[in-house]
């Protein structure tokens, strides 16, 4: 026997002031004291006027870890009660073991309860709020938290590549599109984290019913396409970091996060969206008519056109202003963006009782998609 799951209450936490486009480099740190030759264009293509950064400016060294991040999201929630069941889901955790959910879990102080970690790129988040949501509708627990989070600052400051750029130093100088893998994603990333409160009962003025939560992973067909702590070798798989010298990580960037892009631009809007939305529609008998607000995670502004276009030629169009989208003010927070953008629109009194919310989140590490449907009550 299930129950019916509200979401009732959602929050985000975004470190320090916004930083603008003009800045962004002074905060990041230059690598090897020189300005970025790809940062201009791809700030241009991305839309992204402004991000958040943990990092003290005063320093240039980060400030808060990615768990303090995660538990000041869940302390925006307010005084919730007691909560059966917390779900983490973020790309980078502050180690390796133990998992980012006890972590935060620690920050917190909470009683004891159930954690779980839920790893991955932008999808991680998405993957925690399913199973908040199967606890809830289990029955197993009346309350949860689920969060997504992302310190990505973390491997995107310029020191990071400090023996990358001194052991290549040659090879960089003749062909600087070696480096565009790892330069690309240092204008793309940045930090914060989101939580959100699910219950058996509604709160409140407004409250979600969370209708179905669907995810899905091309991994059967795609390589993989975004990744860290590994390196690609010559047959186009992973070396993982266990695999690889220690002298090397340091000198071949190896913890820093890289992205294929000609294989992203040529898959994501097919593999993430197209397919599985497909199939969601057949599955589930949804009209594009039953959707109120289209609430997409999009990495970058240049993905907008070929979504709308994707959504057209399968007939779900959606009118654009019937979008939501605050990544040119939030910026990409991976796994927590689909949290911090539904935070801006749930707080803004633009959600009536009966509209109907569809989140897309897409994730290119090996081409995996989240489909989240809630009805406002």
């Amino acid at each position: 026997m299930t129950t019916e799951v509200f979401l009732t209450r959602t929050a985000a936490f975004l470190p320090f002031s916004p930083v603008s486009n003009e800045d962004i480099e002074d905060v990041l740190g230059r690598i090897g004291g020189k300005a970025s030759r790809a940062r201009r264009l791809i700030l241009r293509s991305n839309g992204i006027q402004s991000r958040h950064y943990a990092i003290d400016r005063a320093t240039g060294r980060l400030a808060m870890s990615n768990a303090q991040l995660t538990a000041e999201a869940i302390r925006a929630l307010g005084d919730i009660g007691l909560v059966d069941c917390l779900a983490t889901g973020t790309s980078l955790p502050d180690q390796l073991m133990p998992n980012h959910a006890v972590m935060v879990h620690g920050e917190l102080g909470w009683p004891r309860l159930e954690v779980v970690a839920c790893a991955g790129i932008c999808l991680a988040g998405t993957t925690a709020l399913k199973h908040a949501w199967l606890s809830v509708r289990s029955g197993d627990a009346r309350r949860a938290v689920a969060t997504g989070s992302e310190l990505a600052s973390a491997v995107m400051r310029g020191s990071r590549f400090e023996a990358e750029l001194e052991h290549k130093l040659q090879a960089l100088e003749e062909r600087p599109e070696l480096a565009f893998e790892k330069d690309f994603l240092r204008w793309m990333l940045s930090d914060g984290a989101g939580a959100v409160l699910l219950e058996r009962e509604p709160r409140g003025p407004l409250s979600l019913r969370v209708e179905w939560i669907d995810l899905s992973s091309a991994a059967h067909e795609l390589p993989v396409c975004m990744y860290a702590g590994a390196d690609k070798n010559a047959e186009g798989g992973l070396d993982g970091w266990a695999r690889t010298d220690p002298e090397d990580w340091r000198r071949e960037s190896t913890f820093a996060v890289k992205q294929d892009v000609r294989l992203l631009n040529e898959n994501i809007v097919r593999a993430t969206l197209g397919e599985p939305l497909a199939a969601i529609v057949e599955k589930r008998g949804l009209k594009a008519e039953d959707v109120d607000w289209f609430l997409p995670h999009l990495s970058s502004g240049y993905f907008v056109e070929p979504v709308s276009r994707c959504l057209e030629q399968m007939g779900f169009a959606i009118p654009r202003e019937r979008w939501f989208s605050n990544l040119a003010t939030k910026g990409n927070t991976g796994s927590a963006s689909p949290y911090i953008m539904l935070d801006e629109l749930f707080r803004s009194g633009r959600i009536k009782p009966g509209h109907k919310l569809l989140m897309f989140v897409p994730e290119s590490g090996r081409f995996s998609s989240g489909f989240i449907y809630m009805e406002a009550v």
